[in-house]
């Protein structure tokens, strides 16, 4: 079984909401320091405001210089009451003429001139953000720039930081939520048509192994596709099983029924001598049907090694030999056919001759050519040849019989389809030939010669493996 994993929907809806939180994140703290620094310019300009007003009450009458700060200069910033406001004002000299003399803010007197300048600083242990203007005094007894020193809590700016990047965050997570529901919609939809291609499935049964027939986006039309294709090579799969079944049943089926129906007579038979005759009959047909099943194995085993088996540099000579050597071997008697003996030969080259192939199958091929060449063609003579012609390998089985009429030629490439007036067979040996060289892209063709017999050739490309 198959275990269950985490949806794709879910997978896509948690990589977007971890990016959207990422994105919100990085504009909460764009908001906070936004908000920090609207509020700060909001005050720096009270602030400002406050120092140049204290800067324009100051006034000299030429030996001393005094300041009277307006009211107005702090009423602005007793708005906010949690705030304290600090100040101090001194001349020339740095001689404090009034204010609070603790006051530690840096007066800068060389940038006095170039307007208010504002900074950030700490008094009493308290934040303070201040402002330093400068008021030019020049009939003063120490001509120059008298210095205003303004500082305010940091307690109002704060509160209205706080205030800003409440109403922005509150934007923010509003904006991601429906972002991330928009997200979630539009992930639904983009898969749906995962859904419809899960419903024709399910609805299919388990015969149904037509391709989808469904128009998919372009980015999952690869995968409906592949599974396309990979029911279309089912289906190929399939068929061909359902064949070999169905040939195999018809095939074993008959000699099975004339083994029992014989058997039954020879059950009932007194007679010694008949009883021989049933007894050979009976041996007869149980080769007929062992080698039949043999056949059939093989052609099941060459219609799987051509979808699966992988080609390997393989010396058709050598294999042509080992496999006429065997055949010999095998044949033993059966060479002899009404009295005269069978005179085996190959003809070829002594060096290698390799070819990417599946030796197993090629094996098989030349075997069942040489068998078919031993039971139903040759008189006197069987001869193996290896040879090349026009970038391609050939073997060939050549025989003195009478060969196969030229009408047959293509049926006998069929499954159970043996030539006309030929003797009883079941019909697999060359269909085994034909669909070894067909899996290799070669060709099984026939050659009829009067002086020299009829020849089964299989053609192979050479490939890369020549030797």
């Amino acid at each position: 079984m198959i275990p269950r994993t985490v949806s794709l929907f879910s997978r896509l809806v948690t990589v977007l909401a971890l990016v959207l939180a990422m994105g919100a994140g990085l504009l909460l703290v764009a908001a906070w320091a936004s908000a920090r620094l609207a509020a700060d310019e909001a005050y720096d300009r009270l602030l400002v405001g406050a120092a140049l007003q204290i800067a324009e009450s100051i006034a000299s009458d030429g030996r001393t210089i005094s300041v009277d700060p307006p009211f107005s200069a702090f009423e602005t910033l007793a708005l906010s009451p949690r705030d304290r406001i600090f100040y101090k004002v001194v001349d020339p000299g740095d001689r404090l003429l009034t204010g609070d003399a603790d006051l530690a803010i840096p007066v800068d007197r060389q940038h006095l001139g170039a307007g208010p300048i504002l900074l950030d600083g700490e008094h009493r242990g308290q934040a303070v953000r201040a402002v330093v203007a400068g008021r030019y005094v020049p009939d003063a007894t120490q001509a120059g720039f008298a210095a205003v020193v303004v500082a305010q809590t940091r307690e109002a700016r704060s509160q209205l930081t706080r205030a800003l990047t409440v109403k922005a965050s509150l934007m923010v997570l509003a904006m991601s939520a429906l972002a991330l529901g928009a997200v979630a919609v539009a992930v639904r939809a983009a898969l749906r048509p995962l859904g419809a291609i899960e419903g024709v499935l399910a609805a299919r049964g388990p015969n149904d192994l037509q391709p989808l027939g469904l128009a998919a986006p372009q980015e999952i039309h690869l995968l409906v596709a592949s599974i396309d294709h990979f029911m279309g090579r089912l289906s190929g799969h399939v068929a061909v099983m359902k064949r070999f079944i169905a040939d195999a049943a018809h095939q074993i089926r008959t000699p099975l029924t004339a083994l029992a129906a014989q058997l039954d007579l020879l059950s009932s038979e007194t007679d010694e001598g008949r009883r021989r005759e049933q007894l050979a009959r009976i041996r007869r047909r149980t080769a007929e049907l062992g080698h039949l099943t043999n056949q059939l194995l093989n052609h099941a085993m060459v219609i799987h090694r051509a979808r699966t088996a992988a080609f390997d540099p393989v010396d058709v000579a050598g294999l042509a030999r080992r496999t006429l050597i065997d055949a010999v071997q095998q044949a033993g008697d059966r060479a002899v056919d009404v009295g005269r003996t069978i005179d085996f030969g190959y003809e070829g080259p002594e060096d290698a001759v390799t070819i990417p192939a599946d030796a197993i199958a090629l094996r098989e091929a030349l075997s069942n050519l040489i068998h078919n060449a031993l039971k139903h063609g040759a008189r006197s003579r069987l001869t193996v040849r290896v040879g090349r012609e026009r970038g391609r390998v050939v073997l060939a089985v050549e025989d003195d019989g009478p060969g196969i009429p030229a009408i047959d030629w293509t049926r006998v490439r069929q499954p159970f389809q043996a030539a006309t007036g030929g003797t009883v067979g079941s019909g697999l040996g060359l269909s085994i030939a034909a669909e070894v060289a067909a899996a290799h892209g070669g060709e099984m063709r026939f050659e009829a010669h009067s002086d020299k017999g009829f020849c089964v050739i299989l053609s192979l490309p050479d490939g890369e493996g020549r030797a």
